[in-house]
């Protein structure tokens, strides 16, 4: 296992020089000037120029990229142009609020679907199930966007129970934290919840149709004992395979929908970054969250293999 960690980790070096460099290329392919949004827009040609030399951005792209890489060696993401701050301090600070959302993001949708997926599968063909299933299906077809808003109108306008928008620390205040950020995590788990919902039933469904499973109930065993003690387990190792597609998921979607809700994540970061062409901190903020979701899928690795004994990680297998 622990040959197989660092044979991971050593693997991912390749994928994190891809990600930063077809960003860094993108970049330099859209339309915009960084300089002329530093400069802003009533500068002298003169005065872009002087910044844009100041920035670096006169250096061909090759010379851009190297430089980049060699601070990047050095623990340095670069100074964002608008906000004249470090980067890595910059997305630090972000991170924590799109983390914890992204978590309880994460944690809504594994409690509802897993719970709804079994209920459906346990009652297939029923009422229940065909109610569960509408229900994965509506989820899976709204844009989170739409979502939203639409939950904005109607739990902060006319209901007044949630906050528009904004964050508040979990640290100072949990309950706060809560209110905040209960509709942007609903907003970013509807869709998942439909998808994870339809999956653990689709793999119930299997699993109790399995010949152990016929055989625990010919021994006399509760339901309640052969759904949670011998399918529930083999359900679970569908769904952790997924945790790290899903995470990866709500953090993407956090670009939207952090924007609609004033979050000041790391996805409101980028968007804005985008937006105004600030290069060192689209950069920085990529590198970081490809580094955690990479850790994430790692992690999820080794719970597959203790979900199910049969894989065993050895010399790289």
């Amino acid at each position: 296992m622990g040959r197989y960690i660092v044979q991971r980790l050593l693997s991912s070096i390749p994928v994190i020089f891809l990600v930063t460099l077809i960003s860094f290329s993108l970049m330099q392919l859209v339309p915009g000037d960084p300089a002329i949004m530093v400069a802003g827009l009533q500068a002298t040609p003169d005065e872009v120029e002087r910044v844009r030399v100041q920035l670096g951005l006169d250096q061909p792209f090759h010379m851009q990229l190297l430089h980049w890489y060699g601070n990047l060696l050095q623990g340095d993401l670069g100074t964002s142009f608008l906000l004249g701050r470090d980067v890595l301090e910059v997305t630090l600070e972000r991170l924590p609020v799109s983390i914890s959302i992204a978590v309880y993001a994460l944690v809504m949708t594994l409690l509802v679907s897993i719970v709804a997926g079994i209920i459906a599968a346990l009652r297939q063909n029923s009422w229940v199930d065909q109610l569960v299933m509408t229900i994965a299906l509506i989820g899976v077809s709204l844009p989170n966007f739409w979502l939203g808003l639409m939950l904005i109108v109607l739990f902060s306008v006319h209901l007044g129970w949630l906050p528009t928008g904004g964050y508040v620390d979990f640290r100072e205040d949990f309950w706060g934290w809560l209110q905040a950020a209960t509709l942007p995590a609903v907003s970013l788990a509807m869709l998942q919840m439909g998808l994870l919902a339809r999956i653990t039933r689709s793999t119930m469904l299997e699993v109790l149709r399995q010949d152990y499973i016929r055989t625990a109930r010919a021994k006399g065993l509760s339901e309640r004992k052969v759904v949670g003690k011998h399918a529930l387990k083999n359900v679970m190792i569908p769904v952790v395979t997924v945790i790290g597609i899903i995470f990866s998921l709500l953090l993407s979607g956090s670009v939207v929908i952090e924007t609609i809700f004033s979050v000041p994540g790391i996805g409101s970061l980028l968007g804005s970054a985008i937006l105004r062409r600030d290069y060192p901190v689209i950069q920085g903020g990529l590198l970081l969250v490809a580094a955690m979701l990479l850790l994430l899928n790692l992690v999820v690795d080794v719970l597959y293999a203790y979900f199910d004994p049969r894989v065993r990680y050895r010399n790289g297998k």
